[in-house]
């Protein structure tokens, strides 16, 4: 029998994503360094806070953030975990809606705020439309999340940021999917003076051949294409019924899977 093992794009098994809060100005400058060096990642806003001082405006949205992700924070930032239900849902629902309209698109993603949830609001998400939402705190692991409701980062950038990073470029054994995920605020980098930081973590990690760049998002739905792929008993067929074209190893070879396509392995 055929050892299929599910890849990320390109056959990769190692995929880098980042996520930051807030929307302030000093994702102008994040952005361009995430841009200079080909690294992806989500910016999770505020949709009733935007236009604010140090903020950055809704006009600008769409350019600023081209080629990565949008996702909500909620509407105005409250600790939710101390909210009636119904008020949390609003602020998640009110945010997406306000959201998709700037972007003409689905917004899935969310942070939770102040890092509060619970048992109770993980349950609505996903009726609310949401795939994952982040907590706080640093993993300092490199696995995939186990619950996408409370996805776990690897590190804050300011939590062993390089450290981590040369250990993630370090990891070669192909029989595992690696995650790198790397959260904050960018404003953090005026109050510690420290945007060498992340240049330095960005000039490193990027233009890897084997680490596929990635917004949060991305990552679930390459994880959920995966899921609904149908292979024959003796692993020697597979129907791909999704629309993107999918990446697994036959037999430690990548090999893509077209969307809408069976193929013989």
């Amino acid at each position: 029998m055929n050892k299929i093992y599910c890849c990320f794009p390109g056959g990769k098994h190692k995929a880098l994503t980042m996520s930051y809060d807030d929307g302030r100005i000093q994702d102008r400058r994040l952005v361009r360094i995430f841009n200079e060096n080909g690294i992806r990642g989500t910016f999770h806003l505020n949709s009733g806070r935007l236009g604010e001082e140090n903020r950055v405006s809704a006009e600008e949205i769409n350019d600023l953030y081209r080629g990565h992700e949008i996702a909500c924070h909620t509407v105005t930032h409250p600790t939710i975990a101390r909210c009636p239900l119904p008020e949390a849902a609003e602020e998640i629902l009110e945010d997406r809606k306000a959201l998709e309209k700037i972007t003409g698109a689905p917004v899935r993603g969310l942070s939770y705020p102040n890092g509060s949830y619970s048992e109770e609001i993980m349950g609505l998400l996903p009726a609310c439309g949401i795939r994952y939402a982040r907590i706080t705190g640093n993993s300092e692991a490199f696995t995939l999340p186990e619950n996408p409701y409370r996805w776990q980062a690897t590190c804050h950038h300011n939590h062993k940021l390089l450290e981590l990073g040369d250990q993630f470029l370090a990891l070669y054994k192909k029989q595992y999917l690696y995650l790198m995920y790397v959260w904050g605020h960018s404003y953090e980098f005026d109050d510690r003076n420290n945007w060498d930081l992340m240049e330095a973590f960005c000039r490193k990690m990027g233009g890897q051949d084997d680490i596929w760049y990635c917004t949060n998002i991305e990552l679930m739905d390459c994880l959920d294409d995966f899921a609904r792929l149908q292979f024959t008993v003796d692993n020697s067929c597979v129907y791909n019924p999704n629309a993107r074209e999918c990446w697994i190893a036959v037999n430690d070879v990548p090999r893509c899977v077209p969307g809408g396509q069976t193929a013989l392995l």
